[in-house]
């Protein structure tokens, strides 16, 4: 396992958060400073700050599958083509083969659901089932009373009228945009018609799952709650 990702699963940091204590020095491996992009292997001494850091205890799951919510950042592209620099699959570097369910463009961060059951991806991204998704955006510019209600009604983007959807304004340069659709690139290409430039763009929900205060770079197995939500008519997971 890489040694970034022990620490992670640790409790103490985010992955990323890991690389910087690592490229920082500070952490060592049976005694020994770490360098970028060591690897831990069962019974090796891993120390940040000279505290010892202890595996968490590993859980027997009673399900049949994984399902996984990752704060994704940005950089990273959401792929299973693993010749892709900085896929999604390598940067999660589970032990079961699991798959996005959608995307996140390279550019966003927030949350995105994996899985390793195929069987549900398809049901989870159906177009008529209007599933929610929501975001906070940052933009170039001051959000006007114009622009919350144009992009609310629905813009031509991808020589298509996107859905109407709910938008308020959260900061004089952020708003808060919840979509039923999923076009590529929907939330920059729609402030793009309108005169604005996305500067930032996270996602912080999935129909009942929220994004809540998992660190960038984290990710969680999702609970029984959030699954019966996600899935209602399924009962083996």
């Amino acid at each position: 396992m890489r040694l970034n990702k022990f620490i992670s699963e640790t409790g103490l940091c985010s992955r990323r958060e890991a690389d910087e204590l690592i490229t920082a020095q500070r952490v060592t491996l049976d005694g020994v400073v770490a360098a970028t992009g060591a690897k831990w292997l069962e019974g090796m001494v891993v120390c940040v700050d000279e505290r010892e850091l202890k595996p968490r205890p590993v859980v027997k799951n009673r399900r049949k599958h994984v399902y996984i919510a990752l704060n994704k950042p940005v950089g990273i592209t959401c792929t299973t083509d693993q010749e892709i620099e900085g896929n999604i699959i390598d940067f999660i570097d589970h032990q079961q083969r699991i798959f996005p369910i959608g995307r996140l463009d390279k550019d966003s961060e927030g949350l995105i659901l994996l899985t390793s059951n195929g069987d549900i991806v398809n049901r989870i991204l159906r177009v008529e089932n209007e599933h929610e998704k929501e975001y906070l955006v940052g933009v170039n510019q001051p959000i006007t009373e114009e622009f919350l209600r144009a992009m609310g009604r629905g813009v031509m983007i991808h020589r298509q009228m996107t859905k109407p959807c709910r938008v308020s304004r959260f900061a004089k340069y952020g708003f808060r945009i919840i979509l039923t659709q999923g076009l590529n690139r929907q939330i920059r290409l729609m402030s793009e018609v309108l005169g604005y430039r996305v500067r930032q763009l996270r996602r912080v929900r999935i129909i009942n799952v929220n994004l809540g205060t998992l660190k960038v770079g984290a990710w969680r197995n999702l609970t029984d709650g959030e699954l019966a939500g996600l899935l209602p008519d399924v009962k083996d997971w």
